[in-house]
């Protein structure tokens, strides 16, 4: 019997398990399916790492091998190559790999932290003929830093997320011509310093408000047709544009890994597609948490890291002292925001305050983010500038859950000095 275990072994899973072993833990376990620890850190070879948590700048893999190395002082349980196969509500895993075969192991607690996977091709159904030379940004990035191998010389890449201007950058330092990046919103879905640093120092264009409607090619992609899109993300007949290209790169989001989730009857949200949990990461069943790219897509892995810990610390505490029940509240999500995370916080388990994260739907500026129930506005946030592509957090004391009502808080997006939501 494991007080612990943690399904995966990237940087959520590591900082979950170092965490959970701090606070009192003494059996822990890490399944990684995967033949080493670091997750998607490892084929992340650019630097913009750990500027929060570490104040240094660091790649994926230095990243990552911060809390590898504290792995050898602990004693915590790591398998690698190790597929999990089922999760049960009573915290029992079933799992496999080649040294041990079919395993059933039991646990006080778990922490989920298997990560998020891309969108491709097929989920967004693109036109055309299906040659090759069309990959998921992310199965570029491995290819090229991790196995050697150079995807295509003239490149087009859809969709404006972080991976996507990232590996834009990476394929003219690679020798390559990226002839743009197409974006169907009017706006970047990328962190603002990536459009500085991986487009326009390299004289990339950016195409907002454009998609592609066809991809060309026999063997191989050889023409992909562009066209400028309305107010309602439809084509606009005769705004095509044709690029002579072979290579097209998609970075066009990401979706929790959730399935073991699904299996296992915990909730989901349908607005993050992942999973809802409470102030300490625990999701709707008792002694099961999760934290990271499962529960909501990330843009820096510092936060992903802090959000593990609290899992972790969680996790180890309810594998020693057993339930942690209480009321709890609802977060809503207000004008203008998307997703709230978390989406139900219980007041007996703050200490001082609680970090509510969340995205907005649009580009703002000059706005105050309003934390509410009922009528009354209880705390308020100005902001110069908001957008999608970053994620928001703010800060509520736990004083002030003495002000709510009806059991909501409802976060929303207003201009200052206007008083109706």
């Amino acid at each position: 019997m494991y007080d612990v275990i943690v399904v995966g072994g990237g940087p959520a899973g590591l900082a979950a398990a170092l965490e959970a072993n701090k606070n009192g833990a003494k059996k822990v376990l890490i399944l990684e399916r995967n033949h080493e620890l670091g997750g998607i850190l490892n084929q992340c070879i650019h630097n913009g790492f750990g500027l929060h948590y570490f104040k240094e700048e660091l790649t994926g893999p230095e990243y990552a091998d911060r809390f590898i190395k504290q792995l050898s002082d602990t004693g915590i349980e790591v398998m690698l190559d190790t597929m999990v196969l089922d999760i049960s509500k009573d915290k029992t895993i079933h799992a496999m790999n080649k040294r041990n075969g079919y395993m059933t192991l039991e646990s006080k607690s778990i922490v989920l932290t298997m990560g998020c996977r891309e969108r491709t091709r097929g989920a967004i159904g693109i036109p055309g003929t299906r040659p090759s030379g069309v990959f998921t940004a992310g199965t570029a990035q491995l290819y090229v830093n991790i196995e050697g191998y150079m995807v295509g010389k003239r490149v087009l890449i859809l969709g404006s997320g972080d991976i996507g201007l990232i590996m834009a950058r990476r394929m003219v330092l690679e020798g390559a011509e990226v002839l743009g990046v197409i974006e169907l919103m009017p706006y970047s879905n990328g962190l603002n310093r990536n459009i500085v640093q991986c487009l326009e120092d390299y004289n990339i264009p950016l195409y907002l408000s454009h998609t592609i409607t066809e991809i060309r090619g026999d063997k191989r992609v050889e023409q992909v047709v562009v066209s400028k899109v309305d107010e309602n993300r439809k084509p606009i007949s005769g705004s095509e544009i044709l690029f002579d290209c072979d290579t097209v790169l998609l970075s066009v989001g990401l979706i929790p890994e959730n399935e073991l989730s699904r299996q296992a009857g915990l909730a989901i949200d349908s607005r993050t597609n992942g999973l809802i949990v409470y102030e300490n990461m625990e999701t709707s069943v008792e002694g099961i948490f999760a934290s990271g790219n499962v529960v909501h897509v990330h843009d820096l892995v510092d936060f992903v890291t802090s959000e593990s810990q609290r899992a972790g610390k969680a996790a180890a505490k309810f594998a020693l002292h057993g339930k942690m029940h209480s009321d709890s509240i609802e977060v809503e999500n207000g004008n203008a925001v998307t997703y709230t995370v978390p989406q139900r916080i219980r007041c007996e388990n703050i200490e001082k305050f609680v970090e509510i994260f969340f995205r907005v739907n649009f580009v703002y500026k000059d706005v105050e983010i309003r934390i509410s129930s009922g009528c009354e506005v209880l705390a308020r946030f100005k902001r110069e500038h908001m957008a999608p592509g970053e994620m928001e957090k703010v800060i509520f004391p736990k004083a002030m859950f003495s002000k709510v009502k009806e059991g909501k808080i409802t976060i929303s997006i207003a201009k200052v000095g206007e008083e109706n939501d």
